[in-house]
């Protein structure tokens, strides 16, 4: 897949103002400082960045919706875990975040960010336990794979499933990525490519 547009349509902060839509729908979500941010842009690889870089995490606040190509939705949701975030704000995230991947309709995967240079994170294996439970499409997603040996994020990997395999019979598919040497760009766009046609 060739990205050719890609449009800001909206940001949201309730899940009744998303805009009505049948296009499929691939959202992005992870712990804050999971570099989000640069891996949606890494993606959608245009010359302007569409979402928001920050060197302080848990900047995304609302629900921000993307048109890519014509074709597709990309949502950008707010990141979970900031510590500093208080907790009517990380309730807040949890209803509102909760209310869109149980309920929108057109959502055909959700991307969950792990960051693969840490060992795995209890709030993220929580997370992806809720998604299967829920049964909502997804797959993992391993950040920042520039960051730390290569044997040393499969390691973390490795260690990631295995922790998964308590609740999990069959693990979801994943994919390693770098936004500094766009690692894993082709992997993501050709997944999306597919499961659009």
């Amino acid at each position: 897949m060739q990205i050719h547009q890609s449009e800001f349509i909206k940001s949201h902060i309730s899940f009744d103002s998303l805009t009505e839509t049948d296009r499929p729908e691939f959202a992005f979500v992870g712990r804050s400082n999971v570099g989000k941010s640069s891996l949606i842009n890494m993606i959608v690889g245009g010359k302007k960045n569409i979402a928001l870089v920050s060197s302080k995490p848990g900047r995304t606040q609302m629900i921000n919706e993307f048109l890519i190509n014509k074709k597709w939705n990309l949502v950008d949701l707010p990141g979970y875990g900031y510590a500093k975030t208080s907790k009517s704000q990380q309730n807040k995230f949890q209803e509102f975040v909760s209310e869109y991947l149980l309920n929108r309709e057109n959502l055909t995967c959700v991307f969950a960010l792990i960051d693969s240079k840490i060992s795995p994170q209890q709030i993220d294996l929580e997370f992806t336990k809720w998604l299967m439970d829920a049964e909502i499409p997804f797959i993992l997603i391993f950040t920042k794979a520039d960051k730390s040996k290569p044997n040393a994020s499969l390691r973390n990997i490795e260690k990631f499933y295995e922790e998964m395999a308590q609740f999990c019979e069959g693990p979801p598919r994943y994919f390693l990525t770098s936004s500094s040497n766009r690692q894993g760009r082709k992997d993501v766009l050709d997944f999306i490519d597919l499961a659009i046609q």
